[in-house]
């Protein structure tokens, strides 16, 4: 072989089969993350029926006190349309405070980003509002709004909305400045950079407290179901309480958490819809890099 003559790529496909490895690798080990989450909590939670099943039963735990898990799935069983008309009225609820929490709060988080004066007038108000227990307020709403629907929706939003305020504005303060520049240098104005950079890279920030919102909204909507309501999941924990039949007692009390997990799976699911890349970044992260 003559000097100048080329010498031929052998090593080409080499790199070729190692980098198709490496992707095999990171996306069989994000499966198995996947997989490991559902797996795994599944596991504790059949494991602790388990115990809970042959505890109960092996000590004569009085039924009053802890019934076991199948007494609950009877009671389940028993009082299924009770339970389903109940968990409509809480579910409407939250639905409603979760999207007032929405309409407000990242108004007020954008108010607060884009205009500092406002942001140093209300953000000392924001936080001594949530140091306020929302139980003492309730009672107030009730006053002001009857024992309808209003109230409850309130207090779910009173509950649920710093979170998304908070998050949407760290989110969207959080920007990496070359980003910006960036941005400038190539000739967008401020509202292009705001929507086509600032925005997108926040997203992630907010769906964090909208998640966050979601669950504080289930909590919400049942306090305002304990201090005055007529209907729902809150409502019926109180009537079982005060009746001793603890067997419905914890049938609502699964119903209300089989509800918060479900509405925030579907607040996860709008993320994985909206930003695929972050959440396909995320699993690659937590799946390792070999």
């Amino acid at each position: 072989m003559s000097e100048t003559e080329p010498i031929p790529p052998a090593t080409a496909p080499h790199l070729d089969e190692v980098a198709a490895s490496v992707e095999r690798r990171r996306a069989e080990r994000a499966a198995r993350a996947r997989v490991s989450a559902v797996l795994a909590p599944t596991g504790v939670v059949v494991g602790l029926m388990i115990l809970w099943e042959v505890g109960t039963r092996a000590f004569g735990v009085p039924v009053f006190l802890l019934p076991p898990p199948s007494a609950i799935v009877a009671a389940i069983a028993k009082h299924w349309w009770l339970l389903a008309v109940a968990s409509g009225v809480t579910t409407l609820e939250i639905v409603l405070g979760f999207a007032l929490s929405i309409a407000v709060g990242i108004p007020l988080a954008l108010m607060i980003f884009l205009w500092p004066p406002f942001a140093r007038a209300v953000l000392p108000l924001l936080v001594s509002s949530q140091a306020m227990p929302k139980v003492a307020v309730a009672p107030l709403l009730l006053v002001w709004f009857g024992f309808g629907l209003v109230p409850k929706v309130l207090i779910a939003f009173l509950i649920a909305f710093f979170p998304v305020v908070i998050n949407t504005a760290v989110g969207l303060a959080a920007i990496e400045p070359e980003k910006i520049h960036l941005a400038r240098s190539m000739g967008l104005g401020a509202w292009d950079t705001f929507f086509k950079i600032r925005l997108p890279d926040a997203l992630p920030a907010i769906f964090a407290g909208l998640k966050i919102s979601i669950t504080l909204a289930v909590v919400g909507a049942v306090v305002g179901e304990f201090v005055g309501g007529d209907a729902g999941l809150g409502y019926l924990l109180m009537v079982a309480n005060g009746s001793m039949d603890t067997q419905l007692l914890f049938a609502g009390i699964v119903c209300l958490t089989i509800l918060g997990v479900a509405l925030y799976l579907v607040v996860e699911l709008t993320e994985r819809l909206v930003i695929p890349r972050h959440i396909i970044a995320s699993e690659r992260a937590a799946g390792g890099t070999f």
